[in-house]
């Protein structure tokens, strides 16, 4: 991963973990965070593949997230929210939303893939009951679509999200 990408995958991973916060206590947060981080990951490897996306990312910054704000009815104040870039968002909610298209999406990356999505790609019982509505597709909709299309072109694919 290029090191300039880490503010961007932080706020955006935080950003999708306080939307669609995890159901439980501490265990719960940490597992449905490591997801939400996981699929951020996947995410900006794919829009910032190279060393010079992501050093023209650290230039021109990732735009905040204001319209993932206003489709989810969230927000509130903090710095921290100019660095959720919105397409790096929406295609982690695609991720989150269909396993067959987060399997593409991770072997596209080519490298471990599986062994370092685990939580992405093969969930555990406490993993899904940890981030119930980080992963619900109806809920994840609103964002996953912004920029869905945009995703698949991306992978080259024709699947449809899971809704």
């Amino acid at each position: 991963m290029h090191a300039d990408l880490s503010p961007v995958i932080a706020a955006t991973a935080q950003w999708l973990t306080r939307s669609f916060p995890a159901s439980g206590g501490a265990l719960a947060s940490a597992l449905c965070e490591a997801q939400a981080r996981q699929a951020v990951t996947v995410a900006a490897r794919l829009r910032y593949p190279s060393a010079m996306d992501a050093a023209l990312l650290s230039l021109a910054g990732p735009g905040g997230s204001g319209r993932l704000d206003h489709v989810t009815g969230g927000g509130d104040e903090g710095a921290w929210r100019t660095w959720v870039d919105e397409v790096v968002a929406s295609w982690a909610a695609c991720l989150l939303a269909d396993p067959e298209l987060a399997r593409l999406a991770v072997c596209s990356l080519g490298g471990d893939g599986p062994a370092e999505f685990r939580r992405l790609l093969t969930p555990d019982a406490t993993d899904r009951r940890s981030a119930a509505l980080l992963r619900h597709p109806d809920l994840l909709l609103p964002v996953a679509s912004l920029h869905h299309a945009a995703l698949l072109a991306r992978l080259g694919t024709d699947t449809t999200l899971v809704a």
